[in-house]
Order: C-alpha cells, then structure tokens, then sequence
C-alpha cells in the first residue's frame, strides 16, 4: 500500500530539477516585473509550491497503463455515491468495535489509508494558498475543489485522450476528502503564518541603494535580447541590407538604448537600464553606448564571427585554419576567464562598462506596502 504512494513521489523527485530549471525562467521575470528584485523567501517558497503540485499531479496519474489501447475499468469509471468509503470500510474493515484492541488494524486497511491519503493530497495546497497567495477561506475552498475535480477529469479522461478509456474511477468521495484537505491546510497556515514572515511584508523595509543589478539578471536580459538581435539580422540579411551583423547590432545595442535612455527590450523586461557612471551625465550618452556595446559586440563577437567565417572556408590552408581555430580559443576563453573573475569579485565590473564608464541600474517598480489588515481584507484568487 505504502510502496504505491512512494512511487510517484520518488519519479516526482528526480524530474523535478528539470521542471524547475523550465520554470526558472519565467519565475525571474514575473518577479522583476512585479518586484524589482528576487526575495529568498517568496523565491523558496515558490520551488516548493511546484515540488508540491508535481508530487500531487505524479500520485494522481501513476502508475499508467501499461498500453494506450488500456480495457475499459468493468466496474465503470464512475462513483457518484457520496460517502460510499463509509461502505466500503465497514465491509472490508477486520475492526471490531465492541474489541478496542482490533481498533488499531484500521491504520493499515485500505479503505481507511485512501482516505487519509486523499485528505492530506491537498493540506499543502491549502497551505500554500492562505499563506502565500493570501486568499480568503471562501476561495480556498473553491480553490481546492477545482484542484480535485482536475485531478478526477485527468483519470476519468485517460488523461485527455492519451489512453482510450479512463483508468482510474472517477471518484465523488475523493472529491469531498480533497476538498477538505485544502481547508485544513488552509486553518494550518493560520498558525504557520505567525511564526513565518509575512508573504505582504517582505518588500516593506527594504534596502534599494544597495540592491545591485545582479548577473543573473544580466543573462536574462542577454538572452532576451539576443533573440529579438538574431531576428533583426536575419530581417536585414533577407533584405539584402550589407553587412548585417554590424548594421544589426549597432542600431539594436547603441541607437535604441540611446532613443529609450539605455533600455533595449530584455532590459525592460527586467527592469534594468544602462546609465552613465559620471556624475555630470544625467543619461548615458551615444559615446559610451559606442563603446560599451562596440567593444562587445564589434570586437568580441565580430572578431568571433569573422574567425568562425575563415574557418569554415573550404579553400583556406591548414595552417591558417589552425591559426585561427587557436585564436578564437584564446579570445573565447580568456573573456569566459574575465566574466568569471568579475562574477565572483564584489563590485567589480566588467571591461567594457569600466572603460565607457557605465553601469546597470534597477527600474523598481511601485511596490504596495499595505498594512497587515489592507491585505487580510484582499481576496486574491
């Protein structure tokens, strides 16, 4: 019985990393729109509401049949009798109630442990939404039945069509027990809550001067752009505008953040903006944005593009094949080196912002510090 439930539990475990590292992405963005920068404790406690779901979602749907061509169940799939686990415990149960010494079989007999197990499937799912989400007990009970009646229409339709016929019955009683589940999770919370901080108060007394603009941030606001950059190239090339690589660049790295004050489409995402470090500059100026990005991306990646276009040459000797192979190495790994350096540095900065003078700055956005009673009497759904 207990092997059962282990499982899926421990398939949830090992394909959790992988999940995560999916969700990571969105996660980041979300909260620097929303928040301006990461808190540890909403971040933690975000991970743990997916590690959560995933664990619930794997003990509703596993074990699977063993093919999608799965019999239909010959006792139906259906069991719209409220309460028939009453039935069903006293028909299989070996308790007898006028013997307390039978009474503790009951821990062990099935019809007893499914409906523990359906009760606390979703305790945590309560947790997390009066505690994190703040939302009322009106709509955790709501909440918490939608998540139930989910996991039954996930069985009850061979996960949507994947298998032909449902494998598990869809089941009115775990539908009460699930429920349930929610709204003790949600009274737990209420105790929980007072001994943890408060989700509505972890913006309230923090320090924005000494937030600095992390690379992580960066990397996102990189990849971001170097997607929307990529397109653009691709756009030119299409036209057949020369040179795109260089155009392509220069009018997405040093004209657009120079029209929008430093800010290209993967830094408005994040919310950072490039500014001048010179106290006399109220913006950061097209020089500096020369620079900066020219030493990035007309030196370092056009250096890169042009050796990898040599190399590739079917008519280039060996030796100069080599040369540049060898070039292109020393180029790559000695920026990697420098990135790494600057990472693990304090406030160290990289080449090219420290000779064109410039630095990332957070845009925050407006953060609602609500008292404690404001955000009690919100329902957030």
């Amino acid at each position: 019985m207990y092997q059962s439930y282990l499982f899926p539990i421990a398939y949830a475990f090992i394909a959790f990393p992988f999940v995560a590292a999916l969700f990571t992405l969105p996660f980041l963005i979300v909260q620097y729109r929303k928040y301006g920068y990461i808190h540890k404790v909403r971040a933690i406690t975000l991970y743990l509401l997916l590690l959560y779901l995933m664990n619930a979602f794997f003990l509703v749907i596993l074990p699977l049949p063993s093919s999608r061509h799965n019999p239909a169940l010959a006792n139906g799939d259906l069991q719209l009798l409220p309460l028939q686990f009453v039935y069903d415990f006293l028909k299989e149960t070996s308790v007898s109630f006028r013997h307390p010494s039978t009474y503790w079989h009951m821990f062990v007999e099935r019809a007893f442990l499914q409906v523990v197990f359906n009760i606390l499937l979703t305790v945590p799912f309560g947790m997390f939404l009066r505690y994190y989400f703040r939302v009322r007990w009106l709509s955790g009970l709501i909440l918490s039945f939608m998540l139930s009646l989910w996991f039954e229409t996930t069985q009850l339709t061979g996960i949507y069509g994947i298998y032909d016929h449902a494998y598990r019955i869809f089941d009115i009683d775990d539908l009460l027990c699930n429920t349930l589940g929610g709204i003790l999770g949600f009274l737990i919370a209420e105790w929980i809550a007072k001994r943890l901080p408060r989700i509505e108060h972890l913006d309230r007394h923090i320090d924005r001067a000494s937030k600095r603009v992390s690379y992580t941030r960066r990397a996102v606001a990189f990849m971001i752009d170097l997607v929307i950059w990529y397109l653009l190239m691709i756009l030119l090339t299409l036209n057949d505008i020369p040179i795109p690589f260089w155009i392509s660049s220069g009018i997405y790295y040093i004209l657009i953040p120079y029209w929008t004050h430093g800010i290209t489409v993967g830094k408005w995402i994040v919310r950072i903006y490039v500014t001048s470090t010179h106290p006399d500059h109220s913006r950061v100026s097209l020089l500096a944005l020369t620079i900066r990005y020219g030493l990035l991306y007309w030196v370092f990646l056009g250096l890169n593009n042009i050796l990898s276009d040599l190399i590739v040459l079917p008519d280039i000797h060996t030796v100069w094949r080599a040369l540049c192979s060898l070039l292109l190495f020393v180029i790559d790994i000695s920026f990697l080196m420098h990135i790494l350096t600057r990472l693990f540095q304090k406030g160290s900065v990289l080449c090219y912002e420290k000779l064109s003078h410039t630095k990332h700055h957070i845009q925050w956005p407006e953060l609602e510090l609500s008292t404690s009673n404001e955000a009690d009497q919100k329902v957030d759904v």
